[in-house]
């Protein structure tokens, strides 16, 4: 799945070859879109792990590429890499094809509506831009259950959004905090750093390149835990273990000597 600092990266490259452009065709999960037709793209912007398309209309393309979603390019004619059935999205503009294969959500809203106003109030402060750690550890307490696992916390979009799999892994490794915890053992200011430490690591991958969480050079690899069953961990020598745990049954890697 997508992370935060993936989709602000991806809105960047888009807006770089979309921002000032007229659409001439479009099509949404295979349906012509004909309100957008020779309508001009003002912005392209990330919240979370929304990416939103703003034309001159007024119209907003939000979409949400969920675990599968993909954006592609591709010149007149080139062949695209995916087959037709799984294009959630086509843009045609400047001759170039601009493709979301196998978007979990797609919709076209108006940017002043109602329908926005609710979207953006399902989800909870961006990490990327946030600054306030301690009014989103006050934000997971009101939403969330003390009994609530922390592998779920960093999770849910709803208290901050941008934080998926990998990063969850990662948080609670640099924090040195157990995946079963549960929220109502944690402190607030425990809690507070798990958000800056996440907020800390996705503005630091959006730049170019592989994704990194450890930056030491001795070709061990970028990541502290992630995907890293069975390996020794980098700081005390413990093997990496992997389990499925979450309300949502999702994958953690943790080490269990620095992780006690």
């Amino acid at each position: 799945m997508p992370e935060g600092d993936t989709v602000h990266k991806l809105a960047a490259a888009l807006a770089a070859v979309l921002c000032g452009r007229a659409v001439d065709s479009a099509l949404l999960e295979g349906r012509s879109a004909a309100s957008l037709t020779g309508g001009k793209v003002e912005q392209v912007s990330a919240s979370g792990k929304h990416l939103f398309i703003v034309f001159d209309s007024g119209l907003m393309l939000r979409s949400h590429l969920g675990m599968y979603g993909t954006w592609h390019a591709y010149a007149a004619g080139q062949p695209w890499r995916k087959p037709e059935r799984q294009a959630s999205i086509v843009l045609a503009a400047d001759g170039k094809r601009f493709v979301c294969f196998n978007a979990r959500e797609v919709e076209l809203v108006g940017r002043d509506s109602l329908r926005r106003k609710d979207l953006m109030g399902r989800w909870g402060p961006d990490l990327v831009v946030a600054e306030d750690f301690r009014l989103l550890a006050a934000r997971a307490r009101a939403l969330l259950s003390p009994a609530t696992l922390l592998v779920d916390v960093l999770l849910d979009q709803r208290v901050a959004s941008g934080v998926g799999n990998v990063y969850k892994s990662e948080v609670l490794f640099l924090e040195r905090e157990p995946p079963v915890r549960r929220l109502g053992t944690l402190s607030d200011h425990g809690l507070a750093n798990l958000y800056r430490c996440a907020a800390g690591l996705l503005r630091s991958n959006l730049g170019g390149g592989r994704r990194v969480t450890r930056c030491v050079h001795d070709g061990r690899g970028s990541l502290w835990v992630y995907k890293r069953r069975g390996r020794p961990c980098h700081v005390c020598g413990t093997g990496i273990v992997r389990g499925v745990m979450g309300r949502h049954l999702r994958a953690t890697y943790w080490c269990p000597d620095c992780q006690a």
